[in-house]
């Protein structure tokens, strides 16, 4: 019997790029509370008779974009670092992959931990940045699962690691490969969210007021937008970039009341302004998905160019990389 359980879990991806699958994937998705932060009527009418019914052609068609005949991007480098983690690790650990929404589910990775009865079980939430919406729901699920188990396990979350060195490491080298001095500016791109989730890590300070894109505040250690900033610093640092040669953006937002400043402006006034060759990088997602191959290397690129840019790259993420599975095991360990 394996002594311990590793469980790596990513956001997730329909089964199929259908329609009819994207609805299932979307309903189940959004209608986490923890996405949605809105109350339970609300959201319910929000989302099933209006964001999903509408935006789940138009998001099938994205994800078709994506689709290989491996099937979708995620899954396979989940799959992947599964795999290559399970050599690392060795006889001691099992090691699974599932998704918080859709396949592999969460559901049977957890019956799967019921059935074994390890003594430890580390998760790890394939997010380098907290925020109640992602690793968040991640924790409230598995101990709202776990609680009524007879035999309950030591149970370890590995927490965000936007400054592990492993994580900084592995996406520092990829990002030198692209040579980022060569380009006229460098976009560091981060998922959004919106506003009010961000207050509410902090209450009694205004985010709005809050220096964190200067430096890191005593109140950022579960601020997304704090950490996020950070990240930015510490990779520009180790790249040597100066202020006036890189930004932070976020990108993917639903409204204006998401965080600032958005990627997709930002690159329209950075061609504005003369910049020709821009390289973007997504700090936020350890594996390429609809946000960083459809929506930064595809549609950001039109946009840049429209506004007079020339040339739009993305630095690919650490995906299944030997370095990102090194860098995994040696958090693995460290939270163990």
């Amino acid at each position: 019997m394996k002594r311990k359980v590793f469980l790596l879990i990513n956001t997730g991806t329909p089964d199929k790029p259908e329609v009819r699958e994207v609805r299932r994937y979307l309903s189940q998705f959004l209608n986490d509370k923890r996405v949605i932060d809105l109350p339970w009527l609300a959201r319910k009418i929000l989302v099933n008779m209006i964001i999903v019914p509408f935006r789940a052609p138009k998001s099938t068609r994205l994800y078709k974009k994506l689709w290989t005949d491996k099937g979708f991007p995620l899954l396979n480098n989940l799959n992947n670092l599964v795999e290559k983690i399970q050599k690392r690790l060795g006889n001691e650990y099992l090691v699974l992959g599932a998704m918080r929404y859709g396949n592999p589910s969460m559901e049977d990775a957890l019956r799967k931990i019921k059935h074994l009865s390890p003594e430890k079980v580390i998760v790890f939430p394939l997010f380098p940045h907290y925020a109640s919406a992602t690793t968040g729901s991640i924790h409230e699920y598995i101990l709202n699962e776990i609680k009524n188990w007879n035999i309950i396990p030591e149970l370890k979350f590995a927490g965000q690691f936007y400054s592990h060195p492993s994580f900084i490491n592995a996406f520092v080298n990829q990002i030198r490969r692209y040579e980022p001095q060569k380009y006229d500016h460098v976009l560091f791109s981060y998922h959004g969210l919106p506003m009010r989730q961000i207050q509410k890590v902090h209450p009694e300070t205004d985010c709005k007021l809050c220096l964190c894109a200067d430096k890191f505040p005593d109140h950022g250690s579960f601020c997304y937008k704090a950490t996020c900033y950070e990240t930015s610093r510490i990779f520009a640092e180790r790249l040597n970039l100066n202020k006036n040669q890189y930004t932070t953006s976020f990108q993917s937002r639903l409204s204006k009341n998401w965080l600032s400043p958005f990627s997709d402006k930002t690159l329209i006034e950075l061609a504005q302004s003369g910049a020709k060759r821009v390289l973007v990088v997504a700090p936020a997602f350890v594996a390429d998905c609809l946000e960083t191959i459809v929506e930064i290397q595809d549609e950001y690129q039109i946009l840049f160019k429209e506004a007079g840019g020339e040339e739009l790259v993305m630095v690919e993420s650490l995906n299944d990389t030997d370095e990102w599975a090194d860098g995994i095991v040696t958090i693995c360990k460290d939270t163990d």
